[in-house]
């Protein structure tokens, strides 16, 4: 019998918490042409389930900066559409799961050690402190219900074990291994009763759609164990990982407003073209000249993945 060969499928996953930027869009450009060169399935997954921060028309915005900038995909999704999926993951996670009322700042006073502020760990404070989600509401918020202020939300907590190591082939980044129990202890999933959030929605749909390698920014490679044990968890297995350096400022920081303007909104208000702000972001990579325009097509038979620097980008 032959052998049936795996069809690539990529993703991208835009965040509405602001305007698509150079960042954004040169690491969408090498997942895109990562899943186009090898004749794969592109998703396109818009993950707006960080509401306190997600910005009004940034979603919408963000689909139009991409069609224009040249991005295609084979299929859309809209993570606060799948609640119902996430309910049903985190309900089959059992006992793997608590509700959890610490506050960073609870946290950040437990640490027995310094920190660098990113990854704290978590002492396990609250297993087996809350028979419910609604108890740990309660707890949180012990008056009457109302709107005004706010209600303080549990979240949901993956319970690890002692000594539970992650460690994986990076396709990009090579071997990397975390003692997630020493790092992290019982990392967070999602501040959400349905357990919409990061964490799981994000391991969840990696897996439903069919996804074989997901390729991000190398600011996430640290919490991309707490994900391989979801995956393990739920009795799945994960994707291969793909972590590529970032876009940062003259400070060595990821880009923010601090370091200008740098919206793909902005280089269209003033004129310029998609082949110009691709070829930028392509030079960089090692597929096009100074000053070249090109398209994000055209850009196809170019791709490398051996010339990308295992730098950042600094602009």
């Amino acid at each position: 019998m032959a052998e049936v060969l795996e069809r690539y499928v990529g993703r991208i996953a835009p965040s509405p918490t602001g305007a698509l930027h150079l960042g954004n869009v040169r690491t969408f450009m090498i997942a895109w042409l990562r899943t186009r060169s090898l004749g794969g399935k592109m998703i396109f997954r818009m993950e707006d389930l960080d509401h306190p921060r997600d910005k009004p028309g940034a979603a919408a915005a963000a689909v139009e900066d991409l069609k224009w900038l040249g991005f295609d995909w084979d299929e859309e999704y809209v993570q606060s559409e799948r609640r119902a999926i996430y309910r049903e993951a985190l309900a089959k996670l059992g006992d793997r799961v608590y509700p959890c009322v610490c506050s960073r700042r609870d946290v950040e006073a437990a640490q027995s050690a310094p920190h660098d502020g990113e990854q704290l760990r978590y002492p396990g404070t609250c297993r087996g402190r809350f028979a419910s989600w609604s108890d740990a509401y309660r707890f949180l918020n012990p008056g009457p219900r109302s709107p005004v202020p706010a209600p303080r939300i549990p979240c949901w907590r993956f319970l690890v074990d002692p000594g539970e190591t992650v460690s994986f082939e990076d396709v990009f980044a090579g071997a990397f291994s975390q003692d997630v129990a020493a790092t992290l202890g019982d990392f967070p999933l999602a501040r959400d009763e349905d357990g919409a959030g990061y964490t799981l929605a994000c391991t969840v749909d990696d897996i439903a759609m069919g996804v074989t390698e997901v390729v991000r920014g190398d600011d996430l490679l640290a919490a991309t164990p707490a994900q391989i044990l979801v995956a393990r968890a739920l009795g799945d297995s994960p994707p291969r990982y793909c972590h590529v350096p970032l876009v940062v400022g003259r400070d060595g920081r990821r880009l923010a407003k601090r370091h200008g303007d740098t919206r793909i909104s902005s280089f269209r208000a003033r004129g310029q073209t998609p082949e110009e702000i691709i070829g930028f972001l392509a030079s960089s990579c090692g597929w096009a000249e100074d000053g070249e325009r090109i398209s994000l097509r055209e850009l196809l038979p170019r791709f490398d993945f051996a010339t990308i620097p295992h730098v950042p980008f600094m602009v």
